[in-house]
C-alpha cells in the first residue's frame, strides 16, 4: 500500500482533509524510520511495533495475531 492510499482511507474514515492525513502518514512514516535509523523500535499502539536490526521487522500485537 502506497502512503497516498493509506491516506486516502484515513481522510474516508475521519474528519481530516486529504491533505492533512497525507502530511499525518508522511510524518508518521518518517518518524518509524529515523528510530529504526537509531537502532531503536517503533510502535503503533494498538498494531504492533517494527524492529530495528539487517532487515527491520514488524511485529504485530498479539491480540492482532489471536484475531480478537
Amino acid at each position: 500500500m502506497r502512503k497516498k492510499d493509506l491516506a486516502d482511507i484515513i481522510a474516508a474514515r475521519t474528519n481530516l482533509a486529504k491533505h492533512i492525513a497525507a502530511e499525518e502518514v508522511h510524518r508518521l512514516v518518517h518518524d518509524i524510520l529515523a528510530s529504526l535509523r537509531k537502532g531503536k523500535p517503533a510502535a503503533l499502539p494498538g498494531l504492533g511495533r517494527f524492529e530495528p536490526g539487517r532487515t527491520p521487522v514488524f511485529k504485530p500485537e498479539k491480540e492482532m495475531m489471536d484475531g480478537r
